[in-house]
């Protein structure tokens, strides 16, 4: 009996130690991981965090976000628009997040169709004048459909274009965030719709020649140019998620416009290549899932 007493006295002081030697711990965790909300930052040291309700957004692009070809042939439907759209059947970005009644005031498109990457920067200076919670970004598909190999836009210039447009936009609006696009597999597209012979006919009309040119050709050279095209796409998703990646307030898709498989039924039923209603219906899908996601797609 008489060893009783500094024996609990031992056991209470290891148990203190033990104690603190976890909440110790637990505080360098918690420094080391970053807090709710944060993409990967220290604590403190994090960046600004990713705001997964926006209260307004802007669109900037091309022929998609225009929703060209979606409600007639060759010509813009923004009220289909994927991003801005107020059609309830696509149920539009701006629509999910902001609501039906609260988008149209609280949205913007300035997207052209016909638009490069050259083309971002004016875009989204307009778009900076609102001061937006957020800025869509899908842009190019032009810059690789051309009417010759040659004439696609290289890699260098679309970078440099990125990067000023990014830079333009912080300058004017430091706290807007952008979610970019990745651009679509043009490839896949002209698989959907070259056994059709109406649609071969309006691509004839000079819809991304550098892909859709001779859609029947299986010649090395037609093969050889479709493969070079779906190349420098890939190259220029690479450059968005680069460039993207080195601003907190900048979120990729992580390619998944890209990897999508879009079908026939999602697509324009007058050219088989840009989405159809269905098509820009997947796209505001897309981009809701990842623009509320707690952290960017890997």
């Amino acid at each position: 009996m008489g060893t009783t007493a500094p024996r609990r006295r031992t056991r209470r002081t290891l148990a203190a130690a033990v104690a603190t030697a976890a909440l110790l711990a637990g505080a360098v965790t918690a420094c080391d991981s970053g807090g709710p909300g944060t993409e990967g930052g220290r604590g403190a040291q994090a960046g600004p965090r990713w705001n997964t309700a926006p209260k307004s957004i802007a669109a900037v692009g091309d022929s998609i976000t225009r929703g060209f070809d979606a409600c007639s042939v060759l010509a813009d439907c923004p009220e289909v628009s994927w991003a801005t759209g107020a059609d309830p059947e696509v149920d539009s970005l701006a629509t999910r997040l902001l609501g039906p009644s609260d988008a149209p005031a609280h949205s913007w498109n300035y997207a052209v169709t016909g638009s490069r990457m050259a083309d971002l920067a004016g875009q989204l200076t307009s778009a900076a004048a609102h001061k937006p919670d957020l800025v869509t970004v899908m842009v190019g598909s032009n810059d690789a459909c051309r009417p010759t190999i040659s004439s696609m836009t290289s890699v260098a210039a679309f970078k440099t274009n990125f990067e000023k447009a990014l830079a333009e936009l912080r300058a004017a609006s430091p706290a807007t965030q952008v979610y970019v696009s990745s651009v679509p597999d043009l490839q896949r597209l002209w698989e959907q719709g070259k056994d059709a012979p109406m649609v071969r006919q309006v691509w004839k009309l000079g819809i991304c020649q550098s892909m859709l040119a001779e859609p029947l050709a299986s010649t090395r050279e037609a093969t050889a140019r479709r493969e070079r095209v779906r190349a420098r796409v890939v190259e220029y998703n690479e450059v968005l998620r680069t460039v993207c990646s080195k601003d907190p307030l900048c979120r990729y898709d992580g390619g998944a416009v890209f990897q999508y498989p879009f079908g026939t039924d999602q697509l324009s039923r007058w050219d088989w290549f840009h989405p159809g209603k269905a098509g820009q219906a997947r796209l505001a899908e897309l981009a809701h899932r990842q623009v509320t996601a707690p952290a960017p797609p890997r």
